[in-house]
């Protein structure tokens, strides 16, 4: 499905000192899609101006300084921007406090997760918010209760969505994410130089985990489980690869406290084709995740025939299909060791299953749900 005409769409994405990686990924993607689909693209940033003179805006008095920069300043630069564009496309929801500045122009916002605003509202134990930041996520719900259209990046957060802030169904569309990247098999070969400049060796057998700190990612469980791993038979030589952010005190600790630090290597910030290195030869990727909104990793491992073990509950059951093994109780670490030893079972069908899973997650795919909405909210409008 194609808009009837050549449009001039503005999208909205994130403050770039934030380093969210993944929404200045997502920001990315949709403007490559939309200028190929025949589309005039614009993407608009907060620009740093206070935010230069702190050292972190996600802490402290930097964060405030932040806030000037995104909810103030931005305010006039999104005026101007407004007399070009004829639709508008806010990447993030976290920036859904933008919809009533907008004044009226067909606009559309993409919902990633609902972690931050259930955290808000008490309803996870382990994410507690500040005050201001359940004013700001009860600034976020309001916006996304305004929008014109939002889309959720899978079933499950269109499902909180609707619970959270009592969004119509009618205006809710729920188009997955694609690949943001051509992640595909790397041969051993040229995984083997690319590992050796990282200081990793493709000669020991690894586990792999792709995420941050977030408490949802559940990075200590992994330790927790790669511990319990390798007492089983099969994974006794086993290394575990934590590749994403640098490690925090938290997890820091349970590598110490597990008595297998020697054998867990961290791998910081690493580029796609590091990353599709990692994948390609890795035994499997484990991701416990707590929760997700998309769970991009399940994705990325597949295309490139890694084999996946993940939580059993959506949205990873979504993005893993019938691929990948899922674990019932991600803090049984010794009964997701079990699980995992006895229910793997033959690499090759996991990895057939996992490459075409992961076709589901075209880029076509993705540009025609959100030529969809575009026309949707447009409609009219000509």
């Amino acid at each position: 499905m194609t808009t009837k005409r050549s449009l001039h769409i503005l999208l909205i994405g994130n403050y770039a000192p934030m380093r969210q990686q993944s929404m200045l990924r997502f920001a990315e993607l949709m403007r490559r899609l939309y200028v190929e689909a025949g589309h005039e693209v614009r993407l608009l940033q907060p620009t740093e101006v206070l935010g230069r003179l702190a050292r972190n805006v996600n802490h402290g008095i930097g964060k405030w300084l932040g806030y000037v920069d995104r909810f103030v300043l931005f305010r006039f630069s999104l005026r101007r921007a407004l007399t070009w564009a004829d639709v508008v496309h806010i990447c993030d929801h976290s920036n859904a406090m933008t919809v009533p500045w907008l004044r009226g122009k067909p606009h559309l916002v993409t919902c990633h997760d609902l972690l931050a605003i259930r955290g808000a509202r008490g309803g996870i134990a382990e994410h507690r918010v500040r005050f201001t930041g359940r004013l700001l996520q009860r600034w976020i719900v309001s916006g996304l209760r305004h929008a014109q259209r939002v889309v959720c990046v899978s079933r499950q957060t269109a499902r909180e969505l609707q619970q959270a802030a009592g969004i119509a169904a009618a205006k809710v569309s729920v188009v997955p994410n694609a690949l943001n990247y051509p992640y595909a098999p790397m041969p051993q070969a040229e995984a083997t130089l690319r590992m050796r400049t990282i200081g990793l060796s493709l000669s020991q057998p690894y586990v792999l985990h792709v995420g941050g700190n977030d408490w949802y990612k559940n990075r200590p469980g992994v330790v927790r489980i790669f511990a319990e791993l390798v007492k089983r038979p099969g994974y006794a030589a086993h290394r575990l690869v934590l590749a994403g952010k640098p490690w925090d005190a938290d997890l820091a600790a349970v590598v110490a406290g597990s008595g297998l630090a020697a054998r867990i290597d961290a791998v910081v910030d690493a580029d796609n084709e590091t990353l599709r290195a990692l994948y390609s030869h890795a035994d499997f990727l484990l991701f416990p995740s707590l929760a997700e909104g998309f769970g991009w990793p399940i994705a990325e491992a597949m295309a490139c025939g890694c084999p996946v073990v993940t939580t059993g509950r959506a949205p990873m059951t979504e993005v893993g299909g019938e691929a990948a093994l899922y674990l019932d109780d991600p803090a049984d670490a010794a009964g997701c060791a079990r699980r995992i030893v006895d229910a793997m079972g033959s690499r090759e069908r996991r990895v057939a299953l996992g490459f075409a899973q992961a076709a589901r997650f075209d880029a076509a795919a993705m540009q025609t749900g959100y030529l969809a909405v575009v026309a949707q909210a447009t409609a009219g409008s000509d």
